[in-house]
């Protein structure tokens, strides 16, 4: 069963992950399929625009760890990093529409959205360091550029939750909107994004990124090596185990 789901009108791609009775945590296949919708995005020249999104409750609580922790090493084959290489090398614009939790790739994979609307209900971590882990999808460079170097480490390191007013300060999203509102105000967006000149919006969207794209890739790399050790030691382990006897 995939619990990940598309739709598609008037050049909008819309990208729903459902799988509320894990929190929509993220499993291996739930990224393949993620990155299907990606690669269709690019390919068929009637999207202009793909909104990515979970329902009023729960944008995703991140990695399911149980699959992760027993899906291989972090190659360039493993769904994961093909997914994390595909939102950096993504030629369209993609919008993320955020309700209640957005948990560790919940929230760094935002970083890669051109547009990032989220509900007065949205709750963002980055728990890598609880977990005995390191950032990845780019974070470590992406969220400093962001927010400045001792705001990033604040999020990053210490990881404690934050909402979505503290999100819009420090430039991880755009705007905030009541819960009830935030699938019309997205949908009203990409529309509008949709009836603009495809041409125009892909070269406005590769010159704002372009630059970055050989940076970033190079920094997920860096980020890989470390959190694929990490993944592997005692401390991670431990602290993993003691997750899963909750």
């Amino acid at each position: 069963m995939s619990f990940i789901s598309t739709s598609s009108s008037d050049g909008v791609l819309t990208i729903t992950i459902d799988r509320l009775a894990q929190k929509n945590a993220l499993s291996l296949e739930m990224y393949k399929d993620l990155t299907a919708a990606l690669l269709e995005l690019e390919k068929n020249n009637e999207l202009k625009v793909a909104v990515i999104q979970g329902d009023t409750t729960c944008f995703t609580a991140g990695n399911d760890l149980n699959d992760f922790l027993t899906g291989g090493a972090l190659t360039e084959a493993h769904p994961t990093v093909v997914f994390l290489r595909t939102l950096v090398t993504l030629t369209k614009p993609l919008i993320a529409s955020v309700a209640g939790p957005a948990i560790g790739i919940g929230t760094t994979l935002l970083m890669h959205c051109d547009l990032v609307y989220a509900a007065d209900n949205a709750v963002f971590q980055l728990p890598f360091s609880k977990l005995g882990l390191c950032p990845e999808a780019g974070s470590s460079a992406i969220l400093p550029m962001l927010s400045g170097r001792v705001k990033a480490f604040e999020l990053l390191v210490l990881g404690n939750k934050f909402d979505a007013n503290e999100a819009q300060q420090v430039g991880l999203i755009n705007k905030v909107v009541k819960v009830e509102d935030l699938f019309s105000t997205v949908d009203e967006v990409a529309h509008q994004i949709a009836n603009l000149p495809a041409m125009s919006v892909r070269a406005s969207k590769g010159l704002i990124v372009d630059s970055q794209k050989e940076n970033i890739n190079q920094v997920i790399t860096h980020e890989l090596k470390y959190f694929e050790q990490l993944l592997g030691s005692e401390e991670c382990k431990s602290i993993i185990s003691s997750f899963f006897k909750k």
